[in-house]
């Protein structure tokens, strides 16, 4: 599996094109040319290409610049807002992963731990052996264990249509999500080789949880979102909505390329947990990797740990480090960031290595459009 995948994982919903909104571009200071043209040709094209609504925000030097195209709300025709919120999935894994390297930087944990000696009997039976697993190894996907999004029971039950509209508010635990991923033999030894899986980082969140007595959505509030002032970001549990500003999200819930397309708006999350629950806007995530980019999340020897890269993701262009990948642009520009897809979104953020220089946009349906075109766009200027 590529590197290019999302908290679905395996179970993500192929390509098609949806009926789109007719395209509609946010105000900004640039005017009709200037630096950021590109990027809105190409969020533009997106649209075009049969995406409902996209919205994009960059920050850099010379401040914030956001546009939108394309519509928020197929039944009402509502343009996306530049300020939308949006699930973000598997970007939530690098909170999770800022967290547990604070943690480590604080004494009170080593990436080199196992994961037994946290959650003793919890990574056990078919193959899998947590004593075997290090944090590291969950971290950077090395561990081996199944992705519990490729189990066909859950892909049934949660992304396809008639598993979905029944089961859309079921809450389940952490502990469930894990028990389905350990009743399958693992992919392969720990640190052996390399497998994007959810598995690692719903235990990444029960460790953060036992280290600290709290719920690691508790611990990135208080170590993340309130120190940076993401206002627009939250960590859901169970609750089922979008907060407002928000548009919808669609899905064909399908492996089909044509059909129905469906509001999938509202959804328990829980199926998600700190692998991919959270709920943002473009401006919080490029202020979020602005900052951690910049040093003021991490101590320089943990930002360090979290940039160290496996190579062998199955994309020449990405490499993978704790919760963080390294992506080359095809003009040679390096960025660092997480995509993120989940039921009716597909979002993506990335800045520069040195924080200066950061994009954040999403797509309002699953199965169509490539946001990386967006980022080609900005920094490369294509």
């Amino acid at each position: 599996m590529s590197v290019r995948t999302s908290w679905v994982g395996a179970t993500a919903l192929v390509m098609a094109v949806a009926a789109a909104g007719p395209a509609a571009a946010a105000p900004s200071a640039q005017g009709g040319h200037g630096p950021h043209e590109a990027t809105r040709a190409a969020v533009r094209a997106l649209v075009a290409d049969g995406v409902p609504g996209v919205t994009a925000t960059v920050r850099g030097r010379a401040g914030t610049w956001s546009t939108t195209a394309g519509t928020g709300d197929l039944r009402t025709g509502a343009p996306r807002g530049a300020h939308d919120r949006y699930r973000v999935g598997s970007i939530t894994k690098t909170f999770t992963a800022t967290v547990l390297l604070q943690l480590e930087a604080e004494g009170r944990l080593s990436l080199d731990d196992t994961v037994e000696h946290w959650l003793p009997g919890v990574v056990r039976g078919h193959g899998n052996d947590g004593g075997r697993i290090t944090l590291r190894h969950l971290l950077n996907h090395t561990s081996g264990l199944y992705n519990y999004t490729a189990d066909d029971t859950f892909g049934r039950t949660y992304f396809q249509k008639d598993g979905f509209l029944r089961h859309r508010y079921d809450t389940v635990s952490a502990e469930d999500l894990v028990r389905i991923a350990v009743s399958h033999a693992p992919d392969f030894a720990p640190g052996t080789s390399w497998q994007y899986s959810n598995t690692n980082y719903v235990l990444a969140g029960l460790v953060i949880g036992r280290v600290t007595g709290r719920s690691y959505a508790d611990e990135i509030r208080d170590r993340v979102l309130r120190p940076l002032h993401l206002n627009a970001t939250s960590l859901p549990g169970t609750r089922t909505a979008v907060p407002h500003p928000s548009g919808r999200a669609y899905s064909k819930l399908s492996d089909k390329t044509t059909g129905p397309t469906y509001d999938v708006t509202e959804l328990n999350p829980s199926i998600a947990s700190s692998a991919g629950e959270m709920i943002s806007d473009s401006a919080d995530l490029t202020r979020f990797y602005t900052a951690l980019l910049r040093g003021r999340l991490l101590p320089p020897k943990q930002l360090e740990e979290m940039k160290t890269t496996v190579r062998d993701t199955g994309d020449p262009h990405i490499a993978y480090g704790l919760g963080l990948m390294d992506r080359r642009l095809s003009c040679g520009v390096h960025v660092w960031g997480h995509d993120g897809g989940i039921h009716g979104s597909s979002s993506l953020a990335a800045t520069t290595a040195d924080g200066r220089h950061a994009v954040a946009l999403n797509l309002d349906a699953d199965w169509t459009g490539d946001p990386e075109t967006v980022l080609e766009a900005e920094f490369c200027g294509r």
